[in-house]
């Protein structure tokens, strides 16, 4: 094979210049493997939470911090792992972070109590946020043209996929009990294909970093911007089990006002690599799409938290069947999807508020099912429809979003306001598993269909929003139109 030199960006390439890095593919199917660790890791403890429950004596609160702690890891270290992989090296920040995440799946696998659980999922965020940026970077590194397309489109088609993959491998591998470890399989899965990941990695990823990176990174406006999102989501979780006492009020004001004085620190003192530029916030269309960004992933996650825990607990479910069921709004999704792009390219952010309008309808058909399915002992099949309907509204949402957002940013910030739209999203989802979460458990004494019903207008409120926050959108995504919307 022939001898490598590097580029200005650092990128592997052969001693032709012009020529593309010969075991590219081979790079991006590697990479994709670690993708769908992580992205399934957001959804598999979803169907096992019932078990782990049991198992751990783990009580609500600590069954929401068990999926709130990887979110909020991945929130609050996504867009400085992005900074430290254009420095450092993207090879070795995602080897790196392969790594970590293994230990942490270790340690999540042997938990022998909730807090320790939930810490190993904390960490395992984290080191899932240093892996996702080094990956869509190295693909735009690594592919040109059309074969560029080829590779996001994999990578989105993997991404649209793991969240069933996620929910059913979770009630499969927790029902299956192999050698008795019961929920614990979940995690211990992750270990030989980390393994695996990191020797192929080693041997066919390229090192590739930007050399025009310079500057300092902001590494403690990071940790003033982590801890903000935690004192945010903190008081949320256990404010119910507390009674809500003024130290949790206190904690949310003061985490509020941590990132708003970031945000104006990072200004005055000029950081040349901002967690938060300030010139983003300015545009209403982007503030628009990031509030989006925070309801759309806030209701998802949250009201499927609080349906797994009905089917299972309520309803007599085991994890498996509870995981199949949770296939159709994946199945909605899935057929969908092609008819997406072409939409959009026809109705602009017509289509996103289309997407909002049934999402919300298909989470009532959903809430009004339960409630009836319970009340005739039907089970729990009458959700069907809802759930695919759910998941066809979610693919015409999701999938023009950032597109659409990004019309918005100046080129120069197109960087920046990605990894905050990414933030948003996890942050999102960690608040909706709060608030919906406290509104199904502090219901529960009514019994868990009770509870449903009153959880679900709050995620169906949060899709209704979206449909009018897609308004101030611009009415073309990037690629639809000649000239972003001003």
């Amino acid at each position: 094979m022939s001898s490598s030199t590097t580029d200005t960006e650092g990128t592997a390439l052969t001693a032709d210049p012009a020529a593309p890095y010969p075991k590219r593919w081979a790079a991006a199917l590697v990479m994709i493997l670690a993708v769908l660790l992580d992205m399934i890791d957001g959804s598999i403890v979803n169907t096992a939470l019932p078990s782990i429950g049991t198992g751990l004596g783990a009580g609500p609160a600590e069954l929401q911090w068990t999926v709130s702690a990887y979110m909020l890891g991945f929130a609050a270290t996504l867009i400085v792992a992005g900074h430290l992989g254009d420095r450092y090296g993207r090879k070795n920040l995602f080897l790196t972070g392969v790594g970590a995440f293994a230990l942490a799946s270790l340690a999540s696998a042997v938990a022998g109590s909730a807090g320790m659980l939930i810490a190993s999922r904390g960490v395992q965020g984290v080191a899932a946020a240093v892996i996702m940026p080094q990956v869509l970077a190295s693909f735009r590194t690594m592919f040109d043209g059309e074969e560029r397309g080829r590779a996001f489109a994999l990578y989105g088609a993997i991404a649209g996929l793991s969240t069933a993959v996620g929910v059913l491998l979770g009630g499969v591998l927790t029902d299956w009990d192999l050698f008795g470890w019961g929920w614990r399989t979940i995690f211990a899965i992750n270990l030989p294909l980390a393994v695996l990941v990191l020797a192929l990695g080693a041997k066919w990823i390229p090192d590739s970093r930007d050399r025009r990176f310079s500057g300092r990174i902001d590494l403690p406006g990071n940790l003033v911007l982590a801890a903000g999102l935690v004192a945010i989501v903190l008081p949320l979780v256990q404010g119910r089990s507390n009674g809500w006492p003024l130290w949790g009020w206190l904690c949310l004001a003061a985490g509020i006002l941590a990132i708003a004085a970031l945000t104006g620190w990072e200004k005055r003192r000029g950081v040349e690599h901002p967690l938060l530029p300030t010139g983003l916030f300015r545009k209403p269309a982007f503030s628009a799409g990031l509030l989006i960004q925070l309801l759309f992933y806030g209701g998802m996650s949250g009201f499927m938290l609080v349906l797994t825990v009905w089917l299972q607990t309520g309803q007599g479910y085991t994890p498996t069947e509870a995981g199949l069921l949770m296939v159709a709004f994946s199945a909605g999704s899935v057929l969908a999807a092609p008819a997406v792009d072409p939409l959009a390219a026809r109705l602009g952010h017509t289509v996103l508020i289309a997407g909002a309008l049934v999402m919300a309808g298909g989470l009532f058909w959903v809430s009004r099912a339960a409630e009836d399915a319970a009340a005739v002992h039907t089970g729990a099949w009458p959700l069907v429809p809802g759930l695919f309907l759910a998941g066809v509204g979610l693919i015409l949402l999701v999938i023009p979003l950032v597109n659409t957002i990004l019309g918005t940013v100046p080129g120069p910030l197109a960087g920046g306001a990605a990894g905050i739209l990414s933030t948003a999203q996890q942050f999102g989802g960690a608040l909706g598993v709060a608030v919906i979460g406290n509104v199904f458990f502090s219901h529960a004494d009514q019994g868990l269909t009770g509870a449903l019903t009153q959880a679900g207008p709050w995620a169906v409120g949060a899709y209704l929003l979206c449909a009018v926050l897609c308004l101030a959108l611009p009415r073309k995504a990037v690629g639809h139109q000649a000239e972003p919307d001003a």
